[in-house]
């Protein structure tokens, strides 16, 4: 595992911003191992990362892309595999939306107090 690793490497704990890259990681690893080149995913691997992984919070992306769609945007070399930056640019896409819909559910909690936020 590589987090053991890195772990090791400083004397200082991991900072929770630092575990969750960890994690990351390791969640494509379990998957990129599975078939084919061990540092990539296939679209079956990417599918099943996306199935068990990215369940609840694909939900909030608006266009619900289809996996071969998720594939063709994600696939920028075009070598019909995801390698970890490109499955970041997945991870930071849901994030982002995810984000944005936790604002749109504060806002609605919000509207029948008088007092608007700024971000």
């Amino acid at each position: 595992m590589f987090s053991a690793a890195l772990a090791q490497q400083s004397q200082e704990p991991l900072s929770e911003l630092e575990k969750s890259m960890d994690v990351i990681i390791d969640v494509f690893h379990q998957y990129s191992r599975r078939e084919g080149d061990r540092d990539t995913l296939s679209k079956k691997e990417l599918k099943l990362l996306i199935e068990k992984q990215l369940a609840n919070y694909l939900k909030h992306v608006k266009n619900k892309a289809t996996i071969d769609q998720i594939m063709k945007d994600l696939d920028v070399n075009k070598d019909a595999q995801i390698s970890f930056g490109e499955m970041m640019l997945l991870v930071t896409r849901v994030t982002c939306a995810t984000h944005e819909h936790l604002h749109e559910v504060e806002d609605q909690q919000h509207q029948h107090h008088h007092h608007q936020h700024h971000h």
